[in-house]
């Protein structure tokens, strides 16, 4: 490390503020959604009441999917993993409530992403906040789906059009919004190293960038706008190295690379969540102390915001008295500990020096060798980063069931006993009550009205200009997922691998 190098300079290996969390804390979001917009409301209020200070929106699949919650393949998936919206007005009693102009959300969604951005605008609108106001941050990554998570909708080419119309669109209308959080997690969930977290992600990075370049755009235009979102895993040392590798090799091609000159351009911000493939569902109350390890290793390493998983998680969705105590984990760390106190602790140690520039060098390798392939959309293509991913979990995989890795309660110190704490259960009687509100909405609008936004947006996609304002008169018209997701699918088709 250059010793003259402070926190809040370039490269900004040791954090993208001089200060750090002595002037301002990273956000405490907490991950949730399940059932209607009902029920998620009041879990969402209830996380406010409790001390986090940013929302965080899991959707159910059928919504990830671009489906609606009465299409036949929904059947069984309505509210399981997330919340079910279908239409604006979801969206309007998921948030009903909560004030948006002081609230910042997040909304895990890629391929419906511009879709429920929509929703979520139109919804302050109704309220009386204006877009200029509203702060938070859509994952909007739907390159990492094709490489490890699979929810996605449209082939990559038409799906990255969608993107990049809605980050030029996004700078207009929500200019305080961060519009795509490139997504390390589900690579690292799906099986991959820490090196290879930070490459794929950082390459996922660079095709998104080149194609806004591509589509007209200035990178210090769009650049201050990107963000992360990368996993918290079990390597202690080597985690809080991840971080600070990912910063410094970040800001290099973003300034070396693509010449960008705004220092936030260079800056590279993230969410952090701990490890949920970690999680086991044998001795579950061990995961708090796992839980508890990873959100410090975040933290040393500089996230800008932290969620922190449910004991329970390996189980079911977390229960209200799980979600609490990993919140209470958030507090604990930033309130009682004192690691808040210095900008990069760690900073100078031999080991994690050692580890970073290790990490740094391996992720830039990988990096050119994509490069070599033709870029991240060929790499993909070709499966060749999905082969890099699933070597890597076998061989993690055949650590643990030689012994040669250790997992507490998995493969040594079993006890024998049961799980042995309560469960989330979700009241099935929710999913009779999201499909007659979809039908409802239906049945209550101006059909004409939705059948013309849904023509002209069907219109806008078999030519060239921005999407966007078309999906939103769509939501305005009270068109739902499904449909706006398949007036698009009309000229872009759907992806099969």
């Amino acid at each position: 490390m250059n010793v003259l190098e402070k926190p809040g300079e370039y490269p900004y290996t040791r954090g993208i503020h001089p200060s750090m969390y002595r002037s301002r804390l990273w956000t405490m979001r907490q991950y949730a959604g399940f059932g209607t917009a009902e029920e998620s409301n009041r879990r969402y209020r209830y996380l406010l009441d409790q001390g986090t200070t940013g929302l965080s929106v899991a959707f159910d699949l059928p919504t990830q999917m671009g489906m609606d919650s009465d299409h036949p393949l929904a059947a069984g998936e309505v509210g399981r993993v997330g919340v079910a919206i279908s239409s604006l007005a979801d969206m309007e009693t998921l948030l009903g409530g909560i004030p948006l102009d002081r609230v910042s959300t997040s909304m895990t969604i890629n391929s419906t992403a511009a879709i429920l951005l929509a929703y979520y605008v139109l919804a302050a609108r109704r309220q009386g906040v204006d877009g200029a106001k509203l702060t938070g941050t859509i994952q909007n990554d739907i390159l990492k789906e094709y490489i490890a998570r699979g929810t996605y909708i449209y082939p990559p080419r038409p799906a990255m059009r969608i993107i990049t119309d809605l980050f030029a669109w996004a700078s207009r209308e929500v200019p305080e919004w961060n519009t795509i959080s490139i997504s390390g997690y589900h690579i690292r969930e799906a099986g991959s190293t820490a090196a290879q977290e930070v490459a794929f992600t950082l390459a996922n990075a660079i095709a998104y960038i080149e194609a806004a370049l591509a589509a007209g755009l200035e990178i210090d235009d769009f650049g201050p706008r990107l963000s992360f979102f990368f996993n918290s895993h079990n390597n202690f040392l080597e985690e809080i190295a991840k971080f600070r590798a990912a910063r410094r090799l970040y800001a290099r091609l973003m300034r070396e690379r693509f010449g960008a000159k705004n220092p936030r351009s260079l800056m590279l911000r993230f969410h952090a969540q701990t490890a949920g493939s970690t999680l086991t569902a044998q001795q579950p109350d061990v995961n708090v102390v796992r839980t508890s390890l990873q959100a410090m290793a975040a933290i040393l390493g500089g996230a800008q915001s932290l969620h922190t998983n449910g004991r329970d998680e390996a189980l079911s969705l977390p229960t209200e008295e799980s979600a609490r105590l990993a919140l209470r984990t958030q507090q604990i760390l930033a309130y009682e500990t004192g690691i808040v106190n210095t900008a990069d602790p760690l900073g100078g140690s031999e080991a994690i020096e050692r580890l970073t520039d290790g990490i740094e060098r391996a992720a830039e390798e990988t990096i050119q060798q994509i490069d070599a392939m033709g870029g991240t959309l060929r790499a993909i293509e070709t499966g060749w980063i999905q082969t890099q991913i699933q070597n890597a979990a076998y061989e993690y995989q055949r650590k643990i069931e030689a012994g040669e890795q250790v997992v507490v309660g998995v493969n040594r110190f079993r006890t024998g006993e049961g799980a042995g704490i309560p469960t989330f259960r979700l009241d099935p009687e929710l999913e009779r009550a999201q499909v007659e509100r979809v039908r409802a909405v239906r049945a209550g609008r101006s059909a004409a009205t939705a059948s013309a936004a849904l023509q002209r947006l069907t219109e806008a996609a078999s030519g060239e200009e921005n999407l966007m304002p078309r999906i939103m008169a769509a939501a305005e018209a009270w068109a739902t997922v499904g449909e706006i997701s398949s007036a698009m699918r009309t000229v872009f088709g759907e992806y099969s691998n």
